[in-house]
């Protein structure tokens, strides 16, 4: 049941992240927003009665003030969505080392500290589901996606232990969304790739509704039904 469950997602001021948030309050959650475009964030959570924070996946002292958001405000905490993620693409050859490190630290630390953050919880509580936003960009390797790719496969590697090692009470959800109408191109620094990957979502992309349903699905489970790995692409794609 998603009711009453207190599931706190990152990333949730916009695109999948603000979806998944809108979907998940209707149907009855409690939902803990953070991000790091704190007006854009308040919006949402104003739609979803939501609590909310700001929040950079960068660090983790804040994440950790973010597990203890929910439980300061309900005593609990249900889910954690790492959701929160960057993409700016390119070929290795053009060096853009920043935007390597970058990556590395959002897409896969930025989980790394959700786990450290939420894990203990749950563990405490005997109950927890975490769930993680990959790409299908890890399932099939294409140029100027290397180090995205390798960041996504980092945290579809650690899920799968965590898995393993989480014991028949925490849950461990993958999902690995192709194009999505989102605003994942604004991280881009190659504006050549910016505009051709502008220009394929508007050709293809669907609506972040998609994975929204699909994150549902998988919370909505008995607790002794772990769905693991969804992946989810434009039937175009």
């Amino acid at each position: 049941m998603i009711k009453d469950k207190i599931i706190a997602i990152t990333g949730a001021s916009s695109g999948i992240g603000e979806a998944t948030a809108l979907l998940l309050a209707a149907r009855g959650a409690k939902v803990i927003l953070g991000a790091r475009r704190i007006d854009r964030l308040a919006a949402v959570a104003e739609k979803t009665n939501g609590r909310y924070m700001q929040l950079d996946v960068r660090k983790k002292e804040q994440l950790a003030d973010f597990v203890q958001l929910a439980l300061d405000n309900y005593g609990r905490l249900d889910v954690l969505i790492n959701n929160a993620g960057i993409g700016p693409i390119s070929p290795l050859d053009e060096l853009r080392v920043s935007d390597w490190e970058d990556m590395i630290d959002v897409n896969f630390k930025g989980v790394l500290y959700g786990i450290a953050a939420a894990l203990p919880v749950f563990r405490q509580q005997n109950s927890g589901h975490f769930i993680n936003t990959l790409s299908t960009a890890g399932l099939q390797i294409v140029p100027t996606m290397a180090v995205y790719a390798a960041t996504k496969n980092a945290v579809r590697t650690v899920a799968d232990a965590l898995r393993q090692e989480a014991g028949p009470t925490i849950r461990v959800t993958s999902v690995s969304p192709g194009f999505i109408k989102t605003n994942f191109s604004d991280s881009m620094t190659n504006l050549d790739i910016k505009e051709q990957m502008k220009g394929r979502m508007e050709q293809i992309a669907i609506s972040p509704d998609a994975i929204a349903n699909a994150i549902a699905f998988a919370i909505d489970q008995p607790a002794d039904v772990d769905v693991n790995d969804i992946v989810i692409r434009p039937t175009a794609q």
